[in-house]
């Protein structure tokens, strides 16, 4: 008997709850949706209204709207299907409203708030349409359309509108208290978009009012409220708007409002390629949440949200509920970015590592706006639990860290002047200065003098000074070549990614092709065939060639891991140069980076090659990330001039064609300070490195202004330039 055959998929009768109880995150997420549904309605507004009963063992949701309403025939070719494209094909409602729904299941998620859904809804022709379900019946049946539905319609006199009604049991309303209400407050105020610059991006949106109500619960007063979105808070210490269009290009403005007197900064965004996730309009603000900038703020006449003036405890909780930043879209926040415990940017983990520099998590308000999903390719998961991790996430990503880090650098060089953050120090100068007893000793010897002490005996007590002075600057000498291996391994650790990306196509040829001569003289030895042998020799040729990579990689880095520091050599500064680049061949070459270094090829320098390996590594290092962040692979160049008189080396100017160090950056200095860095991930570590190691050999590493990239001088010290 043939049991070949066509058959249908058949969904099981619990289909419908994986779509509902199983995919929605939440009760809140399941709340979020039904007032999506009525917002896509085009309802100016909608009512949510939970009722406990006398009992206290169950309870009645009912949401309503006052939308367009469904016919009979919607309720039951659209609304009964699930995941029907309707919405999506249509992308906005008759008023213009951009759909929020698009998956076509949104309206199941009432199956995670209740046991049962009655669903009443008036068209424009006045016609009622009744829909009542049972949500354990699809739980019991077999397969979906083993589950008959009653739908009932009829004429009626009632308002344009649908209402959800959904009864809750026993244990439905034991998920609800106090606590989850305050919760689901949260949410709800925190979905709709504070600003109404979202019309900027969306110029159909419209007003939309959510109202919660609340009754019968006995833990909680009964609530009737209208939800507002949390305020952006007015007062704040510093802030960064904008906007950023999709072909990269953006103005951003800067504030202070700690600093008086301080006029807004107009900064111009040039990317140099799309942003990949559409237009953005960025709004941050940032807090100092030490105890006297909390404070301040109070001063300045810091206001909870119902207009009351806060004291200390207050103002952090204030901040602690409002912060995050959120990311919205058509007037709804795509949740849970914004969450305060979903640091979708990772700003805590870099804050953690540079607390001086980076900001958290907790110091920010502010809020993303972003484009419909076919303008940004910014997709919602159906589970309403964020964005899709695809390349247009990742730039959304990049590009709002970008932003902030804008702000950051701006912040770290304010609190550097006003003396709000760790001062930095020169570690050579401050070893010296530790140990340094001149000053002591001139003090010593005109107070002996003046006690009527000889000058002999006044001299004696000096030197026996001075001799313990000499003794301390060996130490002083110790401390300092540990400093600088350690600097030296630190940059090493940097290039790691170089070591990284060279030695694996060798490393995966001798992994691959070790098995092989194991198998080609299994076989030699079994047939005697001489094939075999051109086999093994090829391979081992290869072998060869891949172990002259690795030496030859790790010949370039061995000046930085070593594990002692020598005296200094006379080295030819060019020639070290050229090995630094070296390092970085590879990666150049990927890139299409090209380099020249111009100048006396017999110039020599008394120093340390890992003074000079750090100094350069580093630079090169910094041009190759902004050369590659430049989206042209025309006219990526770094040029190196060394510069000398009578065989002395002047200086050494390195430049690059990348976007260049901003102007302020130069004149504060800030650039070398540790933890400054305006990547958006860096650690602010590799400048600081590069200007150690100058000191140490009495040069100079200063940035210098340049319309056509990053210019940097390595001078020798003198009395002029000192």
């Amino acid at each position: 008997m043939s049991t070949n055959g066509v058959y249908k998929i058949r969904p099981a009768g619990r289909h419908l709850l994986t779509i509902g109880r199983d995919l929605i995150q939440d009760n809140y997420a399941a709340v979020v949706e039904l007032v999506k549904n009525a917002y896509d309605a085009d309802s100016p507004c909608v009512e949510i209204n939970f009722t406990a009963n006398d009992d206290l063992k169950g309870y009645v949701i009912t949401i309503k709207d006052h939308g367009h309403g469904m016919s009979r025939d919607t309720v039951i070719n659209k609304w009964m299907v699930p995941s029907t494209k309707d919405k999506l094909e249509r992308k906005t409602s008759p008023a213009g409203r951009i759909m929020q729904g698009r998956k076509g299941i949104g309206r199941y998620a009432a199956s995670v708030l209740g046991k049962d859904l009655l669903l009443e809804t008036v068209d424009n022709t006045g016609q009622k349409t009744t829909v009542f379900v049972e949500w354990d019946s699809f739980e019991h049946s077999e397969y979906l359309d083993d589950v008959e539905i009653l739908v009932e319609n009829q004429p009626s006199q009632e308002l344009q509108g649908t209402t959800l009604t959904i009864t809750g049991n026993q244990s439905n309303y034991e998920e609800w208290n106090k606590r989850q209400f305050d919760n689901l407050r949260f949410e709800l105020k925190k979905l709709i978009s504070p600003t109404p610059a979202e019309s900027v991006l969306n110029e159909d949106h419209k007003n939309f009012e959510i109202r919660l109500i609340i009754s019968g619960f006995t833990d909680m007063p009964d609530v009737n409220e209208l939800i507002e979105p949390y305020p952006i808070l007015e007062l704040f210490d510093y802030r960064i708007t904008g906007k950023i269009t999709s072909d990269g290009q953006g103005k951003l403005i800067y504030s202070n409002k700690k600093a008086k007197n301080t006029i807004e900064e107009e900064i111009t965004i040039n990317r140099g390629r799309d942003t990949a996730c559409g237009d953005l309009i960025f709004d941050i603000r940032v807090y100092d949440r030490d105890s006297e900038a909390i404070e301040m703020l109070i001063k300045r006449g810091l206001k909870d949200e119902a207009g009351n003036y806060v004291g200390k405890r207050q103002a952090a909780h204030l901040l602690n509920s409002v912060n995050g930043i959120g990311v919205y879209r058509n007037g709804f926040r795509i949740r849970p970015l914004g969450d305060a415990e979903f640091d979708w940017l990772k700003l805590n983990e870099e804050r953690v590592q540079y607390p001086s520099m980076r900001i958290g998590s907790n110091q920010v308000v502010g809020y993303v706006l972003v484009q419909s999903e076919e303008q940004s390719n910014l997709i919602e998961k159906s589970a309403r639990d964020g964005l899709q991790e695809n390349f247009s996430y990742e730039q959304l990503k990049k590009i709002t860290r970008e932003v902030i880090s804008e702000l950051e650098s701006r912040r770290f060089i304010y609190r550097r002047k006003a003396g709000l953050g760790k001062s930095s120090l020169k570690v050579e100068k401050e070893l010296k200065k530790l140990f340094s007893l001149d000053g002591l000793k001139k003090e010593i010897r005109k107070k002996l003098i003046s006690q009527g002490i000889k000058e002999q005996a006044a001299d004696e007590i000096i030197r026996l000074i001075t001799d313990e002075e000499v003794s301390k600057e060996k130490s002083v000498e110790e401390i300092s070549r540990a400093v600088a291996t350690y600097q030296g391994q630190a940059t090493l650790g940097k290039i790691l990614t170089v070591v990284m990306h060279e030695g694996r196509r060798p490393l995966n040829y001798l992994r691959h092709e070790a098995p092989r001569i194991s198998r080609f003289q299994k076989k030699l030895l079994q047939t005697g065939d001489e094939k075999y042998i051109d086999e093994i020799a090829t391979i081992a040729k290869g072998v060869e060639s891949n172990a002259t990579i690795f030496s030859d990689l790790f010949k370039r880095l061995d000046p930085l891991a070593s594990g002692r520091r020598a005296s200094p050599q006379e080295l030819r500064i060019k020639q070290e140069i050229q090995k630094c680049f070296d390092i970085f061949r590879q990666d150049m070459e990927d890139n299409q980076i090209q380099f020249e270094i111009n100048g006396n090829d017999d110039l020599t320098l008394l120093t340390w090659q890992q003074d000079i390996q750090a100094i350069f590594t580093n630079l090169i290092d910094n041009s190759i990330f902004w050369l590659k962040e430049k989206n042209s692979l025309n006219d990526r160049r770094i040029l190196v001039d060394i510069e000398s008189e009578n065989n002395k080396l002047i200086y050494v100017d390195f430049r690059d064609t990348g976007p260049g160090i901003e102007t302020t950056l130069i004149e504060e200095g800030v650039i070398f300070e540790p933890q400054f860095s305006t990547k958006p991930s860096g650690t602010g570590i590799g400048l600081t490195i590069a200007g150690e190691a100058a000191e140490r050999n009495g040069l100079k590493l200063a940035a210098l202004q340049s319309y056509t990239g990053a210019y940097f001088r390595l001078q020798v010290r003198n009395i002029d330039n000192e």
